[in-house]
């Protein structure tokens, strides 16, 4: 079956032109919101969408674009039996998590005392595949981004790689499609300036031609436009359009 993937947006921290980087994965049914970032809410009711609709939610890492939207998530109603919205993520993000200022609103004396007090939380372990629902699996895998801050990238039905913010990591994107038949990378992209902890477009073109080919840019800065048809074979992801995402079979978005 196929699944389908909407990023709500698909730009950097400071964009003023894109929404955070956040997605919705679609499988028949069910919804997977990939990360919930400060724009995330304004984001969905452009799509004439509602949290309400999101069976789960997954944080890759804890900065404002990943998780600033996570208070008016917690406020929404759930389709399930307890009323909690569901949270997927590493263990070691949990704590961080409930301390982070951004999310001192939910913390009422008294009342509240850890994150799994507002959210059903589900902690997923990094290395190990989970089936979320009838034709998607998911597994996080630790990528470095900022210095002593936990990251998890994930693999998508054994084939796809969504990348959480992280530095080049060219060893990894060989191995992913030499030895664990990745067939398609959406990838985080600075688009110019030294990359620190993040990508840039330089590095991605310095890998091989095989492996450009299987790439598609996200969370880039307001300068996108400058730089179309300036990416050698790779594309840019689009907010907001709908892409059918394959399962473990050797086509491409």
């Amino acid at each position: 079956m196929t699944i389908y993937l909407q990023m709500l947006g698909t730009g950097d921290a400071f964009s003023t032109k894109y929404y955070n980087n956040n997605a919705v994965l679609q499988d028949h049914g069910y919804t997977l919101l990939i990360d919930c970032g400060v724009t995330a809410p304004q984001a969905m009711k452009s799509l004439g969408k509602s949290f309400r609709e999101v069976n789960e939610t997954l944080i890759t890492h804890i900065h404002g674009d990943h998780i600033g939207g996570l208070t008016e998530l917690a406020h929404t109603p759930s389709q399930e039996p307890h009323g909690k919205m569901t949270l997927l993520l590493a263990e070691t993000l949990i704590d961080p998590l409930w301390q982070h200022p951004l999310l001192e609103p939910l913390h009422r004396k008294g009342a509240t005392r850890s994150l799994a007090d507002i959210f059903n939380v589900k902690p997923l372990k990094p290395d190990t595949p989970y089936k979320l629902s009838p034709s998607l699996t998911l597994e996080l895998i630790r990528t470095p981004h900022m210095p002593g801050k936990a990251s998890y990238s994930l693999l998508l039905n054994e084939c796809i790689f969504y990348s959480a913010d992280l530095t080049f990591q060219p060893e990894l994107l060989l191995h992913l499609v030499h030895n664990r038949g990745v067939t398609k990378i959406l990838h985080d992209c600075q688009l110019s300036g030294r990359g620190q902890v993040h990508t840039t477009l330089r590095e991605l073109m310095s890998l091989p031609e095989e492996v450009r080919k299987l790439i598609m840019l996200m969370h880039y800065s307001d300068e996108k436009p400058k730089f179309e048809g300036h990416t050698g074979e790779m594309e840019f992801l689009e907010q907001q359009v709908p892409y059918a995402l394959p399962g473990c079979r050797k086509d491409s978005l």
